[in-house]
């Protein structure tokens, strides 16, 4: 065998080795992939009787009626449609403007990570707050909006921001679809009900539940990045979501090892071909020659 052929074979098992290498690191986590996100072994938590009616009940996939129709702050007839153009998904709260507590702490926790986004909000999605009290009315949804926009800060965003009413059967077939309980404690003299955020793509599809009253800028943004299918957020964005994975039990979105290995894997192979394809080439020609 002569010098050039020797070569020849020298880089054609150089490259076959670099492209085993390259697919084993991307295959390497599958059976960890496999495992990631199942929920771990606990103890199981029974709601006591008395609550079992204000829980929530994910509906993930389902669809809300973007049709029905409610009053904006304004007194304006509406309907989430409205708010859904250009593709912009919707984060939505149902609520009821007089809550003495746990609506107030559920807004405040969304307005605290609203406030750490770069962009503001209406940019890339819309809050839409629906009250499910059929006797609030638009003037105390104009008076919750402006507290809360006064609270944001910046008048960027001031259009982002949806405060809504409408009838009983409007405002109960919106939780309905989205498995959001509530009822009317007598005794107390105010509603009880949980506290959630749902994430509403364009089409009117629910992609995601955010529960609780404190919210990571980053899981709300990635969430409607999520929910926009792609139609919002820059390529690197894009990327970030790829690599990331919700995890329902912590509530946010974790390094998915998988998509991480593979995304690197795919990179590996895009460097190597960059690099070796002339060198490939060049080797072909001083053979011909």
């Amino acid at each position: 065998m002569d010098l050039e052929s020797s070569k020849c074979e020298m880089r054609k098992g150089f490259m076959a080795s670099i492209l085993m290498i390259a697919a084993t690191l991307s295959m390497a986590p599958l059976a960890h992939a496999r495992e990631f996100g199942k929920a771990a072994p606990g103890h199981s938590n029974e709601t006591p009787t008395e609550l079992g009616d204000v829980t929530i009940e994910p509906k993930l996939g389902d669809k809300v009626d973007l049709d029905a129709k409610f009053l904006d702050h304004s007194g304006r007839e509406v309907s989430l449609r409205d708010y859904a153009k250009d593709g912009k998904p919707i984060l939505l709260s149902l609520a009821y403007y007089s809550c003495p507590s746990l609506c107030n702490f559920h807004l405040n926790g969304l307005n605290d990570a609203f406030k750490q986004m770069k962009q503001p909000l209406g940019e890339e999605f819309n809050l839409v707050v629906v009250s499910f009290d059929p006797k609030e009315k638009p003037a105390l949804a104009a008076a919750k909006r402006e507290s809360y926009l006064k609270e944001y800060g910046r008048p960027e965003g001031s259009e982002g921001w949806h405060f809504l009413t409408g009838s009983a059967e409007s405002s109960a077939a919106l939780a309905k679809a989205v498995g959001f309980g509530f009822r009317w404690d007598e005794a107390q003299k105010q509603y009880a009900h949980a506290s959630a955020a749902f994430a509403i793509a364009p089409d009117g599809t629910i992609t995601r539940y955010l529960f609780g009253i404190v919210f990571d800028p980053k899981t709300v943004r990635l969430s409607m990045l999520e929910a926009s299918k792609g139609k919002i957020g820059t390529v690197i964005d894009k990327l970030i979501l790829y690599c990331f994975h919700y995890d329902p039990k912590e509530n946010k979105y974790t390094l998915a090892a998988f998509n991480v290995m593979r995304a690197g894997g795919i990179l590996i192979l895009l460097v190597l071909g960059a690099f070796l394809v002339p060198f490939w080439f060049r080797g072909r020609d001083q053979e011909v020659k």
